[in-house]
């Protein structure tokens, strides 16, 4: 390489190196616009999951294509090092790894022409798959193909000036360590040295110059992920989202999230992080039932909002200062829009919050959070939100339900069953938090006794509030009116104190996890038991015991809010195999983690499906596709969906929907 190729390519060097490196601090600054938020904790651990998850992509090998992007990145992870020896010996000339030994620098140039031919077949792989066999949620764009066709170019020119100098005698190595070079170099014989040296430095310099036009096209491309997913990976939640931030009302401050300034640093670079890989899209029931939400899309459109609004911030400023911005900044591009990078009103309230989005998405991105939050600026900072709510809003807020009904009628489902009300003096170790729908809902009333009927069986020592119990506050928070679900929160937890609860039982999985998990953020310190949890307990240390051995079928459905939100799955599997004498349940196509939402979660229990087709109608069809005589489910949401879908598809006087607790009830060997 002459003096003069090495001064030209150092220039080019440092002045793209410079313009990367402007490029990060940049995006740097833009995360930094968000609100602050410690994500500092468990550093171990923290490190520990990012080399699961980023590295090792768990998630991205758990679809069966993700093997190829997994390749594709422990190719070009360790690509890296032999281009960092290849800019390096851009300048200097006689650079190279040899300092490492001999055979250690040997088995390092076998690697990388190994890896070479490897990530060459990925991008063949990868090429193909678009153009024939691309999945629905994959989008065929220009950006893909470039991106793909960069990494092609790259291998095939690393071969083809490593043959060059192989032809040429420049590199004094076994052909073990660089077979596919040494292969390829044969292609030389028929020239000149001087013709093989000009075709060896052409291939040199689109190598150098393709090579760091790829590295400064990545924070305007589709795969800026590759710079953000593995420190999103690194800052990460622990476990499932199953909560979202508390809010703390203030005067003059803004409620919700209207701007990208009022997201936190880490929901701006989940934003910037997406690999746009559609799996959340794939798993998304609103998404599949033609609604206007693609949380692919809104993520994507997020990036877009943050990009554009980020870089006019920095740029009214005097200089790329790294703070957190106002929330009072004006931003060029409104957040919730009908424009391209912006979120529409109708996705936002499409979204069932099942978390299925975040359970597929292999870089952990948090979407439901930051729908909620948007959520929470069109109600109660705009009351912006579909007409059924006006209702439900004014009921949960006036009578604590959602139905409206007198808070006096809570208890009408007692009668003159044995159970104790703790307002009349009754000491009990469990509270039964019966939840609105195990209140008022005749159809949810019955699975009410049913659990009534177990605990008496067991002798547990329980109760229920009675006429002073108040709805959980679930839908509430999920539909954005948080000021309300604040008051309710602190009602209810004011409740528990007056009578010493410290152990709650729950019918509902939304009640579960909101007394679980929500009520943490108030300082609640009390256990919540699911009733399968406690009925699988009872079943298992023989408390109940069950009559007969039954063969049936029966489909169970995961409840989101029980499944993914809390990993409650085996329980109930358990409960059903032993009340039908041994027989599991029947999977439904999608069952487990996996699992298809009904519809109701997210506060879409208040609302109709005006949009699209029917989440429940199809989860119904799913069920009765196992042809089992009888859905089991474990919520009274679930409950009545599926019961609306039994009706819609006419299939009600073929199959039931039962509750895991009426199944057991049933078949208890006595009464109390």
């Amino acid at each position: 390489m002459s003096n003069i190729e090495s001064l030209l390519f150092l220039f080019i060097l440092v002045g793209a190196a410079g313009f990367f490196l402007r490029n990060l601090y940049r995006l740097f600054a833009i995360i930094c616009l968000g609100q602050g938020e410690n994500r500092f904790d468990h550093l171990w651990s923290r490190f520990r999951g990012m080399l699961i998850y980023a590295f090792a992509q768990i998630r991205v090998v758990s679809e069966v294509f993700g093997v190829n992007h997994l390749f594709l990145f422990w190719g070009f992870m360790f690509l890296l090092l032999m281009n960092l020896e290849f800019l390096v010996s851009g300048i200097f000339p006689r650079f190279s790894f040899w300092f490492f030994g001999d055979l250690p620098y040997s088995v390092m140039l076998f690697m990388a022409d190994i890896m070479s031919v490897v990530v060459l077949i990925c991008v063949l792989n990868a090429v193909i798959r678009r153009i024939f066999f691309r999945p629905a949620y994959i989008d065929p764009t220009v950006d893909a193909f470039l991106i793909l066709g960069l990494v092609a170019m790259l291998m095939v020119v690393y071969f083809g000036y490593h043959a060059s100098e192989i032809r040429l005698g420049q590199k004094e190595i076994s052909p073990w360590a660089m077979p596919v070079s040494y292969l390829l170099s044969s292609l030389y014989y028929g020239l000149t040295p001087e013709g093989a040296h000009i075709i060896g430095r052409v291939f040199w310099w689109i190598h150098a110059l393709v090579l760091l036009f790829f590295l400064n096209y990545l924070p305007y491309s589709k795969h800026l992920h590759i710079l953000t997913a593995i420190p999103n990976c690194f800052f990460r939640s622990e476990s499932f989202v199953n909560t979202v931030p508390r809010m703390i009302f203030r005067r003059g401050e803004h409620f919700g999230v209207s701007k990208i300034v009022q997201y936190s640093w880490k929901d701006l670079l989940d934003f910037l992080s997406c690999t746009e890989c559609g799996r959340c899209q794939a798993a998304c029931p609103a998404h599949n039932t033609q609604k206007p939400l693609n949380p692919r899309q809104v993520i994507h459109q997020g990036k877009l909002n943050v990009l554009a609004n980020g870089r006019a911030i920095l740029a009214s400023r005097p200089s790329d200062t790294i703070a957190v911005a106002s929330d009072n900044a004006e931003m060029v591009v409104p957040l919730i829009d009908a424009r391209e990078d912006s979120v529409s009103v109708n996705a936002i309230w499409s979204c069932t919050t099942c978390g299925a989005c975040m359970q597929k998405c292999p870089v952990f991105i948090e979407h439901v959070p930051k729908l909620i939050g948007m959520r929470r600026h069109l109600v109660m900072e705009k009351a912006t939100f579909p007409e059924e709510l006006i209702a439900f809003f004014e009921n949960s807020e006036q009578r604590f339900n959602p139905w409206g009904i007198a808070p006096n009628e809570r208890d009408k489902w007692v009668h003159d069953r044995n159970i104790k009300i703790l307002s009349h003096g009754a000491q009990v170790e469990y509270l039964f938090f019966v939840g609105c729908s195990g209140s008022f809902d005749p159809r949810s009333k019955m699975v009410t006794a049913a659990v009534a009927k177990i605990l008496n069986e067991a002798r547990l020592s329980w109760g229920i509030l009675g006429n002073e119990e108040k709805c959980c506050g679930d839908s509430l928070r999920r539909l954005g009116n948080e000021y309300a679900f604040d008051k309710m929160v602190k009602d209810n937890l004011d409740i528990f104190k007056k009578y010493g609860v410290k152990k709650i039982i729950t019918y509902c999985p939304h009640c579960f996890s909101t007394l679980k998990n929500d009520y943490k953020q108030y300082g609640a310190d009390f256990e919540v038991i699911h009733h399968s949890q406690l009925i699988y307990m009872l079943l298992q240390r023989g408390v109940i015991k069950l009559k007969g051995q039954y063969d049936c079928s029966i489909a169970y459905h995961d409840s989101c809010y029980l499944g993914r939100y809390n990993d409650i799955y085996r329980e109930p599997r358990e409960i059903i195999r032993k009340a039908c004498g041994g027989n599991s349940p029947v999977e439904m196509k999608r069952h487990g983690t996996e699992s298809f939402c009904c519809g109701a979660g997210g506060g879409r229990m208040w609302l109709e499906e005006n949009l699209g087709g029917r989440i429940y109608t199809e989860r119904t069809r799913e069920a009765l596709e196992t042809q089992a005589s009888v859905i089991g489910v474990a919520c009274p949401y679930c409950m009545t969906m599926f019961e609306d879908g039994l009706k819609d598809v006419k299939a009600f006087d073929k199959v039931v929907v039962k509750d895991i607790a009426e199944i057991v009830a049933e078949r208890l060997t006595s009464t109390v």
